[in-house]
């Protein structure tokens, strides 16, 4: 073998050598650094698995030194909400939890942020609205009007409460205004629970309304003012993160196309159910 060409061939395993050493150590690097776990909840919250999913992942993962939840929602069903609730409550005993909320962060959404060990806003984000409703559309009128009748057969007095052939009677508008009342309760104690707050103080913010960032933050019911990058920032410090952390970011939840099958999907589930009305955390 002539001298070019046994130094060309040393000149090709140098460069191969240095690729995979640089490439191995890109690997090292993202394989052993310090993570930290992003999980992200948009939209109208329908269904609860992919986050508890995240969430439990991020909790059994030895690795994940601590878990930013980025939530940008206005709410949703109310048995979702709770479950995630429950997951991140779970989380939080063995990692920290930081909440990072975007544009709104309200009712169920804010129910989820109250189970975090520190809640960031903007000053602008949407949040509070700590309440239940549930709505109900009565088109026996029309059906008057219309010449058509409706026929009910039931087995059980409330059965058919909230059906929208039919105005409800007074006892069955209390009985719902109890189940109400219920859950409002679930979600004032845990609000407290999660918020370090006193009962009474609670339930003085939790009539529906929506607070500003700065407002909730002057409320207690945030810690902080600032974006996903200062919530970051906090939890480096208290996790003693030298340097840029990792982010390992969960299940990318939310697109239009998602949002709109789910929600067609789960109307169509309650409407074969025959549920003439959802709890909502909205």
């Amino acid at each position: 073998m002539s001298r070019i060409k046994k130094a060309l061939l040393i000149i090709c395993v140098i460069i191969i050598l240095v690729f995979v050493g640089s490439f191995a150590v890109g690997i090292m690097g993202r394989s052993f650094g310090e993570r930290i776990g992003v999980v992200e909840i948009e939209g109208v919250i329908t269904q609860s698995g992919d986050s508890m999913e995240d969430i439990v992942k991020f909790k059994e993962d030895t690795s994940i030194k601590g878990v930013i939840i980025r939530v940008n929602s206005p709410g949703g069903s109310v048995g979702p909400t709770q479950e995630i609730y429950t997951e991140v409550k779970k989380l939080r005993e063995k990692k920290k939890v930081y909440i990072s909320m975007g544009s709104v962060c309200a009712s169920g959404g804010y129910y989820i942020a109250s189970a975090g060990h520190k809640i960031y806003a903007n000053p602008s984000t949407i949040t509070g609205s700590i309440g239940v409703i549930m709505e109900q559309t009565v088109i026996e009128d029309l059906l008057k009007k219309l010449g058509v009748q409706s026929n009910t057969l039931k087995a059980g007095e409330y059965k058919d409460v909230g059906s929208p052939f039919r105005k409800m009677k007074p006892e069955e508008k209390e009985y719902l205004n109890q189940i109400l009342a219920n859950i409002h309760q679930q979600f004032i104690a845990d609000v407290a629970v999660g918020r370090g707050m006193t009962l009474e103080n609670t339930k003085r913010l939790s009539d529906g309304r929506i607070y500003t960032g700065l407002q909730a933050k002057q409320l207690g019911l945030v810690d902080g003012i600032g974006n996903f990058y200062d919530s970051l920032d906090d939890m480096k410090k208290t996790l003693n993160i030298k340097g840029k952390p990792v982010l390992v970011y969960g299940k990318r939840p939310f697109s239009f196309i998602k949002w709109l099958v789910s929600s067609m999907s789960e109307d169509l589930i309650s409407q074969s159910l025959a549920s003439p009305f959802r709890f909502l955390f909205q």
